[in-house]
């Protein structure tokens, strides 16, 4: 099997069976476009040539080229899954990466906003809507859930209108692997979808060529695209004191770290937000002890 046409297959198969999202999918196929890429200069076109050393070589290459700890170990994990994908469905007779290691990521705390600035955020979102704009309505609508609820921003764009139960302060929501999951949300997120679907979707849905069950809409009257949504935050985070990510992950982040700040129990925050492993809720106990240390150190007159 040629080995660009093992990639593509590859790809619909984290699709299709898997259920990974488009991002991870685009993420996983780039990557392995530039493995497939890399071999043809070493002479290997077809999967079935592939080898521990070439994939070694490889990740060897880009490390020289100065790319990240974690680009190098997503790398690696593509390529693993390749080949025992290849393995799997007989198309190679042996997982080529099945000794392949790469470097471990560097763990970096995520950033956390303080509850002042998301309160100012959210503040200003308020009043932005108030003049009546419909994307501002439903801009407010998309943030305050984010934050209500630690959705990914997947999650956010993938809702439907019968994704969410106004009654019981619920969203239904199609995660990672699409397991499926009810995350609850609090009275303001409510009053910012009750006010965005009264007022701002009827005037979004008006131009739309067909109808559409999405809840937050473009205003083409289409679906709300992932890539609006980490434009909406980017710009809200850019005069936010604090280093680090600017995206949508940030919200999820900090809504994270505030239920443990306030007393959530850590396997209740886990399936919130739809983790498999307890261990990677736990780095938000890091993140809530760090920020505990900082308070310390800044309030306690013996620190």
């Amino acid at each position: 099997m040629q080995l660009e046409n093992a990639v593509a297959e590859f790809a619909g198969y984290l699709s299709a069976e898997r259920g990974f999202s488009e991002h991870t999918v685009r993420s996983y196929r780039s990557d392995l476009g530039q493995l497939a890429d890399f071999a043809h200069t070493k002479g290997v076109d077809r999967a079935e040539d592939l080898s521990l050393d070439l994939l070694r070589d490889w990740l060897w290459h880009g490390s020289q080229a100065g790319l990240a700890k974690s680009t190098l170990a997503r790398r690696s994990a593509a390529s693993r899954g390749l080949t025992a994908w290849l393995t799997r469905t007989g198309a190679v007779p042996a997982d080529a990466a099945v000794r392949l290691k790469a470097p471990k990521a560097d763990h970096h705390l995520p950033r956390v906003l303080t509850r002042v600035q998301i309160d100012g955020i959210l503040a200003g979102l308020t009043t932005r809507a108030e003049a009546g704009d419909p994307g501002s309505i439903r801009d407010l609508a998309v943030i305050e859930l984010l934050y209500a609820s630690a959705l990914r921003v997947s999650e956010i764009t993938g809702l439907d209108l019968e994704s969410v139960d106004l009654g019981r302060l619920t969203v239904r929501v199609v995660g990672k692997g699409s397991k499926e999951r009810v995350v609850p949300f609090g009275v303001p997120a409510k009053n910012a979808i009750v006010r965005y679907l009264d007022l701002a979707r009827p005037l979004l849905v008006e131009e739309a060529r067909e109808e559409t069950r999405a809840l937050f809409l473009s205003p083409r009257s289409a679906r709300l695209g992932t890539r609006s949504i980490y434009t909406l935050v980017s710009a809200l985070l850019e005069t936010v004191p604090g280093s680090g990510p600017a995206g949508p992950h940030t919200l999820r982040h900090t809504a994270a770290t505030h239920l443990l700040d306030g007393g959530a129990d850590l396997r209740a925050v886990q399936e919130l937000l739809g983790h498999a492993s307890l261990g990677t809720t736990q780095i938000y106990t890091h993140v809530s002890t760090e920020r505990l240390k900082e308070s310390y150190s800044a309030a306690h007159p013996r620190a």
